[in-house]
């Protein structure tokens, strides 16, 4: 049996390999940087904000929440290496004086009570084993008044066909994802008001795509990288055509989510 901590580590390998991010780009989720643009602009992040990113990877939104916004940025992942190379990323960007990667898990967030503006998270919590404690976590860091921005995979989990549930899926953030409104609810329960959703679906069709673009390539150039992450990955056509199917039908898709903290009375 798989336990929590095993699909954690199973990520966080998948991600922080070469291969991965040769398949994806710089941006590991869909919509990429203009995306995540998007989602800074409706969060109105400015310079005297102090923000953590979750799940930050190799540090591209941070890196561009710093570099864009002027604000002060805290990125945590689960995966060592990509700590280490997003701080190497920061400091060759000039940027190592505005932010700073940590590795800890989003579940139980390293950092102390009320101290950030804004918590964004970028297609990771749908790969998160207990999603109410990591969005307990996100209030738990915001201040009064604080905000949160989520892009993520959305999914309606009672139609997705078999391709689409199993440990491979779940670390292409589709095993576990959940119906936007759902994200909204885990959200409500630790006190985080839902003000703004969007659908974006377009952009997983295009991530799908270049995936698969991606993938025949690195099989002719790169399969001993490949087979390296541990990751099935003669498996990936089927996920991949399952995965545009069910973007086609309404079952699969990728939303923007807002939110906000109560201000103390």
């Amino acid at each position: 049996m798989t336990t929590d901590d095993d699909l954690k580590a199973c990520c966080a390998a998948a991600y922080s390999s070469d291969a991965v991010a040769l398949l994806l780009g710089d941006s590991y989720h869909p919509g990429g940087t203009a995306l995540t643009r998007r989602l800074a602009d409706g969060l109105g992040l400015a310079q005297d904000h102090r923000v953590l990113d979750i799940a930050s990877g190799r540090g591209t939104t941070a890196l561009l929440l710093a570099d864009g916004y002027g604000c002060r940025v805290d990125g945590v992942d689960y995966a060592p290496a990509n700590t280490a190379l997003a701080q190497g990323a920061a400091a060759a960007a000039g940027l190592a004086e505005r932010v700073s990667f940590t590795t800890g898990d989003a579940e139980q967030l390293p950092f102390p009570d009320a101290v950030f503006d804004v918590v964004v998270c970028e297609c990771a919590l749908c790969t998160f084993p207990d999603k109410a404690k990591a969005a307990a976590e996100f209030a738990r860091v915001l201040r009064p008044g604080g905000q949160v921005g989520i892009t993520d995979v959305t999914a309606a989990p009672d139609r997705l066909p078999p391709e689409l549930t199993g440990v491979a899926a779940r670390i292409a953030c589709i095993a576990d994802a959940r119906p936007l409104d759902e994200y909204a609810a885990l959200l409500s329960v630790v006190g985080l008001r839902t003000v703004r959703t969007e659908r974006h679906d377009e952009a997983m069709t295009r991530m799908i795509d270049q995936v698969e673009a991606r993938l025949n390539l690195l099989r002719l150039t790169a399969a001993t990288r490949l087979a390296d992450t541990g990751v099935d990955w003669e498996a990936a056509p089927a996920v991949l055509a399952a995965a545009r199917a069910a973007v086609a039908e309404g079952v699969l898709g990728y939303g923007l989510l807002l939110a906000e903290k109560a201000r103390d009375k």
